[in-house]
């Protein structure tokens, strides 16, 4: 006669969860992580926060949008297209290998604010072109006017003289034309041209508010 209600004989007890080889792996997946968000930073999207409203209304004071970095070794930047790039104050100061790494670190991850000042405006004129803005403040590229949907109306009254765009250069304007320093005017008081160079992405998708995400036109 068998032992027990029904018969069967109990089978092991399940080992106690391990613990201490959670606590172990936990560097290591933070460490992941850490080069995850480094990837995508370097070569694929970064996220900015709009700090002026030079790009109003395409862009409001505090939106954050997403850039595709990966987009300049795909393709070349095209005209219309949202950019944003370095300052021309662009030189970092000197903090040390180790101290300049950690701060490097904390921009990738977000905790550190950038070492130099990026902006972020729509290009209207690529390397060769003639731009000229007229006393109505119509915009013209190669002796063409542009329809530029995306300003404020009515649209300030401002001219610039015809001026071509040199090689190697991008020539960008802010959609908020009466408060924007762009290439019309050089350092310290506007951008000036944007060499290549200096480009980081073009902007895609707006991310926030809420409210406001979507693409960019």
């Amino acid at each position: 006669m068998a032992d027990g209600p029904s018969g069967a004989a109990a089978g092991p007890a399940a080992p106690p969860p391990d613990h201490r080889r959670r606590w172990r792996e936990l560097p290591f997946l933070v460490g992941i992580a850490v080069v995850v968000a480094i990837v995508i930073k370097l070569f694929v999207v970064q996220a900015f926060s709009i700090p002026s409203t030079s790009m109003v209304p395409t862009l409001l004071k505090g939106d954050r949008i997403l850039v595709c970095r990966v987009c300049l070794r795909v393709d070349d930047v095209d005209r219309g297209e949202v950019i944003v790039f370095e300052g021309p104050d662009g030189a970092e100061p000197d903090r040390g290998v180790i101290a300049g790494a950690l701060h490097w670190l904390g921009e990738t991850l977000g905790v550190a604010s950038p070492a130099h000042d990026d902006f972020v405006k729509r290009v209207v004129g690529l390397a060769g072109d003639t731009i000229e803005i007229d006393r109505t403040g119509q915009l013209y590229v190669n002796g063409e006017a542009v329809d530029e949907p995306y300003l404020l109306q009515p649209v300030p009254r401002q001219d610039f003289p015809p001026t071509t765009v040199p090689d190697g250069m991008l020539f960008v304007l802010g959609d908020n034309r009466g408060n924007s320093g762009d290439s019309r005017c050089g350092p310290p008081d506007c951008t000036g041209l944007v060499p290549v160079d200096r480009v980081i992405g073009v902007a895609f998708l707006r991310v926030w508010p809420p409210s406001r995400v979507g693409g960019l036109a």
